[in-house]
C-alpha cells in the first residue's frame, strides 16, 4: 500500500484495490477487492467495504458501515453510524443471489449525509446535497437538497449545500 495512507494494522486490503491519497482506515475494517476509494476520506471503526464499490473523495464513513457492491458514492459523501446500505430486494437464504447481475444499483450523490441508522433500500438515487435523517429508511429516489425523515421517509423540507434547512 502506498505510503500516502493510513491503514491500522487490524484492517484489511484485498488485492486489486485502489485507495487514494490521505485516506485514513481505522480499526477492524475490510476493504473488497476492486474496491475503489478516493482521497482523503475518513473510514471509521469495523467498516466494510464491498467488492467493486466506488467512493469518492473526501467521504467519510463512521463506525460500522457496510458499503455493499453496487452501492456508488460521489465526493463529500457522509454515512453516520451504522446505517445501512443494502443491495438486493428480495434477499432469500434458500435461493443464493451472489454476483453483480443480482445486486441492485445505488448512487449517492455529492455532499449526501445520511444519518445514524439510516437504512437505504437499493436500486435508488439520492440526489446531491439531500440530508437523511437519522433512523431513517429510504425507500424511493431523493431529489436533490432535500430533507428526508421517518419510515417510510418522506420529504419534510429543503436543504442548502451546508445542511441549513431552507423550507
Amino acid at each position: 500500500m502506498d505510503k500516502d495512507i493510513f491503514v491500522h494494522s487490524s484492517s484489511f486490503i484485498d488485492e486489486n484495490v485502489s485507495v487514494g491519497k490521505g485516506t485514513k482506515i481505522w480499526h477492524f475494517s475490510h476493504i473488497q477487492s476492486g474496491a475503489v476509494i478516493g482521497e482523503n476520506c475518513s473510514l471509521g471503526q469495523n467498516v466494510n467495504i464491498g467488492n467493486n464499490v466506488k467512493i469518492g473523495n473526501n467521504c467519510k464513513i463512521q463506525n460500522n458501515v457496510s458499503i455493499y457492491e453496487g452501492v456508488e458514492l460521489d465526493d463529500f459523501v457522509f454515512c453516520g453510524p451504522s446505517m445501512v446500505f443494502t443491495n438486493i430486494l428480495l434477499p432469500r437464504s434458500e435461493f443464493p443471489q451472489r454476483g453483480s447481475n443480482y445486486y441492485q444499483k445505488t448512487k449517492v450523490g455529492k455532499s449526501v449525509s445520511i444519518g445514524a441508522n439510516a437504512t437505504i433500500i437499493c436500486g435508488i438515487t439520492i440526489g446531491e446535497y439531500a440530508m437523511i435523517g437519522a433512523g431513517t429508511v429510504v425507500t424511493k429516489d431523493v431529489p436533490a437538497f432535500s430533507l428526508i425523515i421517518g419510515n417510510p421517509g418522506r420529504i419534510v423540507g429543503k436543504v442548502d449545500t451546508s445542511g441549513k434547512k431552507i423550507s
